[in-house]
């Protein structure tokens, strides 16, 4: 094996491929315009087709358009010939890839497709190509050639197919108003989705979980209480339930540093130690925007507030780490 000629082809392969994806922007013109419109209309779903590796970047662009609020699916080209075809309904849009355009597979069913009234959007190289000429919207995948040296393994073609199916998925979700919060709810078990759809509300401690003490709590109680609860840190409220302050560990430890013995420390109450107006986030607030209020108040619990400013719960760094929001 000669290590710089293995170096070489691939910087080659590399180069060849993103010249085929920059000649392509510069192609882009009204046709993906034509494209998005007809997907905006569609009424069902998106069924893409192709053979061999066109088939197989199908499959990534349905899933693509799947999640991104196109409802999307592939159906294999022979199988569409042998019943699958009874997938596709007259409220669809197929969206056929074909580098040549001549796939024998694809090629059978687009008479049929076209009898049924079903918008056909192609991906092709050759715009005198069979499948080109029965497609409404045509849009040009064409490359000079393949990164394969003996310029016939599919390679530069699908890079550019691939590239090109991006381009229309992004194009179109813009179009639809598609947002980060719809992208979560198509992705539940992701990350992303955590920290979009994950609320303070779903992970915090509440009830009886949420240490709390009235102002005029002697300091031994308010000990007690943060013992209890196990968050190092208690609340302190006001007959109304409303948050006046909070007391934590370290404060108790800065406490004891600065009065030594000199002072009796039982005599003190919760309203004369806690830390005024402490961080609070908002029941309704999501989980991910919690973890970065402590991470930028450098603090390890935050306590969570309702509209009125009453406690209804707290949230520590485990309880979002738990959740896997952080």
């Amino acid at each position: 094996m000669d290590s710089a000629r293995v170096v070489a082809m691939a910087r080659e392969t590399l180069q060849i491929e993103a010249a085929a994806v920059t000649a392509l922007a510069e192609r882009v013109d009204q046709g993906i315009v034509q494209a998005v419109q007809c997907l905006m209309n569609c009424t069902g779903r998106v069924v893409v087709t192709g053979m061999g590796k066109s088939g197989h970047i199908g499959r990534k662009l349905a899933a693509t358009l799947a999640s991104t609020g196109t409802p999307a699916m592939f159906v294999h080209p022979a199988e569409a010939s042998h019943g699958d075809l009874g997938m596709i309904t007259p409220q669809d849009v197929v969206l056929g890839i074909s580098n040549s355009g001549e796939s024998d597979e694809l090629s059978a069913i687009l008479p049929l497709i076209k009898r049924m009234g079903v918008p056909l959007i192609a991906f092709t190289g050759r715009a005198d190509s069979t499948l080109a000429r029965h497609a409404d919207v045509v849009l040009d995948t064409a490359v000079s050639k393949e990164a394969c040296p003996h310029n016939l393994a599919p390679t530069a073609s699908t890079t550019a197919q691939l590239a090109l199916g991006d381009a229309l998925a992004v194009a179109l979700l813009d179009a639809r108003g598609f947002k980060a919060d719809d992208f979560a709810r198509s992705h539940p078990g992701g990350a992303l989705g955590r920290k979009l759809l994950t609320l303070v509300s779903d992970i915090m401690r509440s009830g009886n979980d949420v240490p709390r003490v009235g102002a005029d709590a002697p300091l031994m109680a308010l000990m007690r209480e943060m013992s209890a609860k196990g968050l190092g840190m208690s609340a302190v409220v006001d007959s109304e339930d409303r948050v006046l302050g909070v007391f934590t560990d370290g404060d108790l430890r800065r406490l004891i540093e600065q009065t030594g013995s000199s002072t009796d420390l039982r005599a003190l109450t919760a309203g004369e130690v806690m830390h005024a107006n402490p961080r609070t986030i908002g029941v309704d607030a999501l989980a991910v925007v919690a973890a970065e209020l402590m991470e930028a108040s450098r603090i390890t619990s935050v306590l969570v507030v309702d509209g009125a400013g009453a406690l209804v719960g707290a949230l520590n760094s485990n309880d979002l780490m738990r959740a896997k929001v952080i």
